[in-house]
């Protein structure tokens, strides 16, 4: 039984349609690679507050407003 967390931050307005893409294409490439049971398989999608995301010991908020 396969379970897919996929984390992306809240910004930018993913649609409930690119969310279906990417269930549906982690599924079916866990389908694909390894064999496994489509009705087994289990995608998460996490969004993530900017302030609540760090990399290279700041958040992803302050990051944004440097143009990073």
């Amino acid at each position: 039984m396969p379970y897919v967390n996929i984390k992306i931050t809240r910004e930018g307005g993913v649609t409930a349609e690119q969310k279906a893409r990417l269930i549906s294409g982690v599924t079916d490439l866990l389908r694909e690679v390894l064999n496994k049971n489509p009705a087994t398989t289990i995608v998460v999608i996490d969004e993530v507050e900017t302030d609540n995301w760090g990399i290279g010991g700041e958040s992803v908020s302050v990051r944004r407003r440097r143009g990073q």
